[in-house]
């Protein structure tokens, strides 16, 4: 039942449980901004940031606002409805500095080292196939890049066995939601 209300291991979700998921954001983004959460991840004015499993794009014009016109947000997600929310929110902010990217779950149509950094917020628990996923990330992010991987419904535990048996991964320091990573210079 677990898998099924959160998710866990199913790679896409069903568009009635999107939609859902949509509606509960809209509401807790009325008392708390989205925005807000992106301030631990010291994204600056002019840097290159993908928004990985970007969902309802509630993240997208804080992101934006943050690299400024001198940066970019790819915002990838494998969900066809998030990439329309991605780009309904596009023009209904103006947001020059956002490209929403459909993906199939494997690979992305990104440049190799483009990312300063990637951050992965609430879905990493529906990756089936972690270490490929992982393996993408790492080619999508610069030498030093980083990425901030949030656990989402499934133990750290589960989220740190992952990351590190992908061989792709560093892992840096863990925060109470999410653990920042830097790619390795020579994965195994």
């Amino acid at each position: 039942m677990k898998k099924f209300i959160c998710g866990n291991d199913v790679d896409k979700m069903p568009g009635w449980a999107f939609r859902i998921m949509a509606f509960m954001f809209n509401i807790a983004d009325f008392f708390l901004s989205a925005a807000k959460r992106l301030d631990r991840f010291n994204i600056q004015n002019g840097q290159i940031v993908i928004d990985y499993g970007s969902g309802t794009g509630r993240y997208l014009p804080g992101a934006s606002a943050m690299v400024g016109s001198n940066g970019m947000v790819y915002a990838v997600d494998i969900h066809e409805l998030a990439i329309r929310s991605a780009f309904r929110i596009i023009e209904k902010q103006k947001l020059k500095n956002v490209k929403p990217v459909l993906t199939d779950g494997k690979s992305v149509n990104i440049p190799s080292g483009t990312a300063d950094i990637i951050y992965a917020l609430d879905m990493f628990h529906m990756v089936r196939d972690t270490t490929p996923f992982l393996k993408e990330l790492h080619r999508l992010a610069k030498p030093g890049g980083i990425l901030y991987i949030e656990d989402g419904h499934q133990p750290r535990s589960s989220t740190l066995d992952k990351i590190l048996k992908s061989g792709y991964w560093n892992i840096i320091s863990e925060q109470k939601s999410f653990v920042t990573c830097k790619p390795k210079t020579q994965p195994i």
